[in-house]
Formats: structure tokens, sequence, C-alpha cells
């Protein structure tokens, strides 16, 4: 189950997700989402493995709104005896108080977007907090935490490889058992993509961000971490379950403004409108749009999801979920990325070798099956 709470305290340059700014509306949000988790109770038949609250910033929320939620989770839906709790957070509200509150409700698990621990990295991305904040607060969650995860950012300009090194070496520091790490990337419609057109800030460098995601594969390594998906390093017992089963193919339920939903046929998704979110749960109703996947899009989005993990495609499960056409179209056309030494065999399964690791979306692309 993914929650999205739409709101954050600023916009930081790079972001392209649904937020605001202003959080006049969270009660009314609260209740929205409250509404919807009611009406969709019936979508999921199995137990609830895990929970996330993305967003926006859901620290944001207090303790009455999130356990509001969390009353109308728990008596609507069946509960996994163990489930993964995640709850994202930004430095500047991980107050000691905010987290011991956080502690003792069911969230077992904080996603802290620390993205740097520079100020200069700071700065430019607009994030509302600041070195000092992003250290105190991995140190005061590990107080009431195991489970903790930060998210950090390189390729961004101005950075040299000694700082992206001096970042993951404050994370090994710190003793976070888990990172998710992302190049910046210059997306359409925010305030970096503006800033880099108008000569403000420097352009995103790919051959800086490769070389410093080939520094991290190397540093994590050695410090015992799994790069289990492209983007993410867990020690052994800190894999995101949550995400692992986005990424074979399990359905989840999105709530939220924004929020995707998938049931393994049909992908569906809420309006990116607080506003109109509201309004239509107040009537009763879900403001989603649904699309049905064709065979071919269930192969494509296997193929794009399961090349980015150290798993890679099973060729058995392929010709199993789509036939033995889709099976030898895939094995035909990873021929040559094998023999290019962009694909590897591991047990019967297609893996990104180490030489495509930084090419494994477009390597992914090469292996869709695009109708005629």
């Amino acid at each position: 189950m993914y929650i999205h709470i739409p709101f954050c305290k600023q916009a930081c340059h790079y972001c392209d997700f649904h937020f605001s700014t202003s959080v006049k509306k969270k009660p009314e949000m609260v209740e929205a989402i409250c509404k919807e988790l009611l009406l969709r109770k019936d979508e999921i038949k199995d137990e609830v493995e895990t929970i996330y609250f993305g967003g926006g910033t859901p620290s944001l929320l207090s303790a009455e709104e999130l356990e509001q939620i969390f009353e109308v989770i728990f008596n609507n839906y069946k509960i996994a005896e163990t489930p993964e709790i995640t709850l994202e957070a930004n430095p500047d509200d991980l107050t000691e108080e905010k987290i011991k509150m956080l502690a003792t409700s069911p969230v077992n698990r904080l996603s802290i977007g620390v993205q740097s621990f520079f100020e200069q990295d700071l700065k430019l991305m607009n994030r509302a907090h600041n070195a000092e904040e992003a250290l105190e607060s991995i140190k005061l969650a590990k107080q009431q935490f195991n489970n903790i995860s930060i998210d950090l950012i390189y390729g961004i300009p101005g950075m040299s490889n000694e700082r992206w090194k001096e970042n993951l070496k404050i994370a090994l520091e710190l003793g976070v058992p888990h990172i998710s790490s992302y190049a910046l990337t210059v997306e359409p419609k925010t305030a970096l993509k503006s800033m880099i057109e108008k000569g403000k800030i420097a352009p995103v460098e790919e051959e800086l961000a490769k070389e410093q995601y080939e520094i991290m594969i190397e540093e994590l390594a050695s410090a015992g971490f799994d790069n289990y998906e492209f983007s993410n390093f867990g020690k052994p017992g800190y894999f995101s379950r949550n995400n692992t089963a986005y990424w074979f193919g399990k359905p989840y339920l999105g709530i939220g403004p924004s929020a995707h939903s998938f049931d393994g046929f049909h992908r569906k998704w809420n309006v990116s409108n607080n506003t109109l979110y509201i309004k239509a749960l107040q009537k009763g109703e879900i403001p989603a749009e649904v699309e049905k996947l064709s065979v071919s899009d269930r192969y494509n989005e296997l193929v794009m999801t399961r090349l980015r993990t150290k798993w890679g495609i099973a060729v058995d499960e392929v010709e199993r979920s789509f036939g033995i056409k889709y099976k030898d179209y895939l094995l035909r056309e990873a021929a040559k990325l094998i023999q290019d030494g962009m694909l590897e065999w591991n047990d019967s399964r297609l893996q990104v070798s180490k030489k495509g690791k930084f090419l494994s979306d477009g390597i992914a692309a090469e292996l869709f099956w695009v109708e005629e």
C-alpha cells in the first residue's frame, strides 16, 4: 500500500512530484485519504505486507493525523503479522519529539531525504534543511529506529568526486543500513531546468554522474552493501520490502492525489490536484483513470523493472507469463547485447553486466516488444 501525502514546506528545484507548499487543506486531505481507504478496501484480497507513506513530505503529518490514517487501515484491511511500514521524512522535521512520536506509532522504517551532507548542494537544490540538521536527524533517529534508509543525490553541478566520496563516507560512519541514491535529473517544468536554461546553474554532466555512480558501487560494496537494484543499496536484511514488491510486479494500492495502483492487469492513477481529489472524495467518488495493460505492456514492464535489479529476468517466467513468442523474442533481442558485454547469463537469468549497469534503462528499451 502506498499513501501519497502531497505537502511540502518548500519546492525543491529538481522535483516534479505532485505536492503543494500550502498546508491549509491538510485536515481535509487526511479525511479524503481515509475516505478513499474505506471505499477501496475490497481491492486488496490478500494481506497487506508493506505500507509506504511517500510524498511530498509525510513527516509533516501530526501524531493525530497519522493515528487517524492507521486506524482506518488496521480496522479495514488484513495486515501481515510483521509488515514493513515506511515513512519518508525530511531532516528538518525530525526533532527528538517527532522521532519519539513516530517510534510509538506503527511506523517501523524511516526514509530520510538527506540528499547531501554539504551546504552548497542543499542550497542549490533548495532543500528545507541544512547540513547540520541532516547529521543530527540521523543520530536522533538511530536512538529509536534500527531500520533507516537515507536518500543521496549525485551528479549535482559543482559536486566533485571528492565531495561525493565524503558524502558516502559520512553516511557509512553514521551506520545507516540502507541507501537510496539517484542522479540529479533535469525534469521539464522544474526550477532546475529553468535555471540551467538561463545559465544560472551549470548543466548536469552525464559523464560525471556515471563516474560518481561507479564510485558509489565500489565504496558501498566494500562496506558490505548489496546493490540489489540500480539505485538501492542495502545491508543484508535491510532491503526495502515495499520497493522490491514493485520490481517483482506484485499488486499495490495507491491512495491519495497522483497515487498509482496496479492489480497485475490494470494501472490506475488518481488525479494530481488536491482540490479536485478532496471534492471528489467528499462526494464518495474516486477521481481516477484506469488503463488495461496489454500483454506486451506487461512484458515491457517486467523487462524494465527486473533488469534494474540484481535478480534480472528469469526466462522461464517470461514463457510462463507471456508465452513462447515473447521468450523467443527476448532471447533473440538479448543475443547482441550479450555479445556486446551489456547483458550476461546467470543460472537461466538475464542480468545487466557491470559494463552495462549505468545504461540499464536503455538496455531494457532494446528488449521491449514494440507493436507493429
